[in-house]
Order: structure tokens, then C-alpha cells, then sequence
């Protein structure tokens, strides 16, 4: 079993080869097809398995044929994760689509229309408030004149 140090600096380094392979080695069209990036690679304790968490930006059909292409060329990542980081055994690849970016876009924007309503119901406030002003200096000056 490998220390927690080690783990965290082989997944580092999986991300970053995976990374570069992204960019220029996937031939494969289907990868092209959304915008792709690594955001986390979970290596199991005994460095025979990483799970590769992907960010896809595109449609949901472009995502879906992105992570198909991916999963086509889980041996191809492999067999260069093999040759170009150092390890007793290469782990086993798994890409796993990563919606937490969306996820946190959405929730940022359900806070800002929350706070833009509630902007505006204090403006709503504020007119009613000077309305009420209005009627009770008006009521009070009838008052004067009656």
C-alpha cells in the first residue's frame, strides 16, 4: 500500500500526462467534439486503479460523444500513461464525466437572481413607504383645512 503522499503525487502526475494527451495525442474526432478537461484524478491506495473526473463544455450530445470517445481510448491512455510515468504496473483507467462545474454555475446563478429579488422588493418597500408618507401628510393638511 502506498503512502498518501505518493498517491496524491502519482495522480498529479496522471492528470498531467493525461492532460497533455488531451491536447495532442487522442486522435480520436469524437474528443474533439466538446471542449475537455481533466479536473481530478482519484488513484486507489494501491495505485492499480484512477478514476480521470473530465469537465466536458458542450452540448449534451457533444458530451455524450466526447465521453464515448474517451472510453474508446481508455487503452490507448493506458499504454501511454505506461511509457511515460514509471510504475511496477500501469493503473487501470476510468473516465468519469464531472458535472461540478455546472452544478456550481447553476447554484451561483439561483444566488444572484435570489438577490436581485430581493433587491427588488426592498425598492417595492421603499416606494410603498414614501406612498404612505404621501397619504399621511396629505390626510394630516385636509385635517388643517377642515
Amino acid at each position: 500500500m502506498a503512502t498518501s503522499r505518493r498517491v496524491s503525487r502519482v495522480g498529479a502526475l496522471i492528470k498531467r500526462e493525461v492532460s497533455l494527451m488531451l491536447l495532442n495525442g487522442i486522435k480520436d474526432d469524437r474528443v474533439g467534439a466538446g471542449m475537455v478537461s481533466v479536473t481530478d484524478v482519484d488513484v486507489s491506495g494501491d495505485l492499480q486503479h484512477a478514476k480521470i473526473f473530465v469537465s466536458i463544455y458542450g452540448s449534451e450530445e457533444a458530451k455524450a460523444e466526447t465521453m464515448a470517445g474517451l472510453k474508446a481510448a481508455t487503452g490507448y491512455v493506458r499504454s501511454e500513461l505506461g511509457q511515460r510515468v514509471r510504475l511496477r504496473r500501469t493503473p487501470e483507467v476510468l473516465f468519469v464525466e464531472d458535472r461540478s462545474l455546472e452544478r456550481g454555475d447553476r447554484i451561483l446563478s439561483l444566488i444572484n437572481q435570489i438577490s436581485q429579488d430581493r433587491h427588488d422588493e426592498d425598492l417595492s418597500d421603499s416606494e410603498d413607504e414614501d406612498n404612505y408618507e404621501d397619504y399621511v401628510v396629505s390626510a394630516e393638511e385636509e385635517d388643517k383645512d377642515a
